[in-house]
């Protein structure tokens, strides 16, 4: 831990956009993979009394919980790999063991001695009855991908190798993964700050005259310009970006409709992205906007800022109902009426955000469920954990006659304390041929 904490030292003190070394980001994500297994494990598997967790995967067709395992120099699970989690009934410790060829990096030794035991299976079943679980937990799950990643054919090698009583003690871990999914740890929150902020500087760069030359440059163009910069700086992205433009001309109404790729950004155009990036473990994902100033301009024109500040409205209508317990469906519910009742024509589709881009955990509807999402909708709010507040509200502009959709996304964080968000949000325009600022106040 205590070099993890000096590349941390090391990491804060540079600037934001320097990415550690790949043998640097190996050493700090088994640090991180070490506190949460040992703060979150115990404590998780405690509250859901669960006294077994078994993991089974294999080589290119990887649960997804099991992803989040995986040592920095596993790029992949090799062969069949069983990972158990072993909660001692006296003082509620959990052992963490693999059922492998070879131990599973540095935090899993493995269990399997081949040369006593060559079928695995049987081996796994051993350990089971020796620990006389009461509730064994496996990854099914109706509601959520992400915790569904024991495959049929592992599940039926389980099933037929352990004893008849003990097959009935296979439960859904649904509840497990999911939180140990969207839980976010003191030293990960520290790194987020830091991950978003060097999202949003990429923003920065690419809506400015250093990408965009108005009238020239498409957005497909700042499309590509981001993939390329996000592999100069030697990181990854988790989907492919968008860049769009509504403008007061006959244009396209909404980014997602597949119709916008060629279109050359102009003076006069509100220009929005969808971007985000995956570093350290972590994913980001950001929307934002910005203005193409037109010859004399020095800043956007009002109706515009209003058009923000109307965005900026719906987030704190949203977020001021974060309620830990409350469900994802009645929060969305209770900001969307309050957003009509003040005249304003929001959508609200906000996901958990962290270990994965589309994460595990509460959802606040969906584009095309404004009702609310049945499942991840249903579950309660929990603190510690991540979202992509992401929004957005349709706003009527007399100046172009037509609606534009001020379109947000930003990462918050829900914790004892309330909301936050993770780096600042945007409440003023970016503006393309001109100086300014973009993030506001952090909660």
């Amino acid at each position: 831990m205590r070099y993890f904490c000096l590349l941390l030292l090391t990491f804060f003190s540079l600037q934001a956009q320097h990415i550690l070394p790949l043998r640097e980001r190996a050493a700090a994500i088994e640090a991180l993979q070490e506190e949460r297994l040992n703060t979150l494990i115990p404590k998780l598997m405690a509250e859901r009394d669960l006294d077994l967790w078994v993991l089974i995967t294999r080589e290119y067709n990887e649960d997804p919980v099991v992803k989040t395992l995986l040592p920095p120099t596993w790029l992949n699970a090799r062969r069949r790999t069983i990972l158990v989690f072993a909660k001692e009934p006296n003082n509620g410790k959990v052992e963490r063991v693999a059922l492998t060829r070879y131990a599973f990096g540095k935090h899993f030794p493995s269990v399997w001695n081949k040369e006593k035991q060559p079928d695995q299976w049987l081996a796994l079943a051993d350990y089971i009855v020796g620990k006389t679980p009461k509730k064994i937990g496996i990854n099914i799950s109706e509601s959520y991908g992400i915790a569904d990643g024991l495959a049929q054919t592992d599940y039926q090698g389980l099933y037929n190798a352990l004893p008849p009583k003990y097959r009935k003690r296979l439960v859904s871990a649904e509840d497990l993964a999911v939180a140990w999914i969207e839980t976010r740890t003191e030293k990960e929150m520290q790194l987020f700050q830091q991950l978003v902020e060097i999202t949003h500087n990429i923003i920065a760069e690419a809506f400015s005259t250093q990408v965009i030359t108005p009238g020239v440059t498409t957005t497909e163009d700042v499309v590509w310009w981001l993939r390329e910069k996000v592999m100069a700086l030697g990181l990854q992205t988790w989907f492919h970006p968008t860049v769009d433009v509504q403008r007061d001309a006959a244009s396209d109404l909404y980014a997602f409709d597949g119709l916008q790729k060629w279109d050359v950004i102009q003076p006069g155009d509100l220009v929005h992205c969808d971007f985000g990036i995956s570093y350290l473990t972590l994913n980001t994902d950001c929307q934002e906007l910005a203005y193409v100033l037109r010859p004399g301009e020095k800043m956007a024109p009002a109706y515009l800022r209003k058009a923000l500040a109307e965005g900026n409205r719906v987030q704190d209508q949203f977020t001021d109902r974060f309620a830990t317990g409350r469900t994802g469906n009645e929060t969305l519910r209770m900001s969307l009426a309050a957003g009509r009742i003040e005249g304003l024509r929001p959508q609200i589709y906000t996901h958990p955000l962290g270990t994965y881009g589309h994460s595990a955990g509460t959802t606040f509807g969906m584009w095309d469920a404004q009702e609310g999402v049945p499942g991840s909708g249903e579950r309660p709010l929990h603190e510690n954990t991540t979202y992509a507040i992401e929004l957005n509200t349709k706003v009527f502009l007399p100046e172009w006659n037509k609606d534009v959709r001020v379109m947000l996304e930003e990462a918050g964080f829900w914790g004892a304390e309330g909301f936050r968000y993770v780096h600042g949000r945007q409440t003023e325009l970016l503006l393309i041929g001109g100086q300014g600022g973009h993030l506001g106040e952090s909660n």
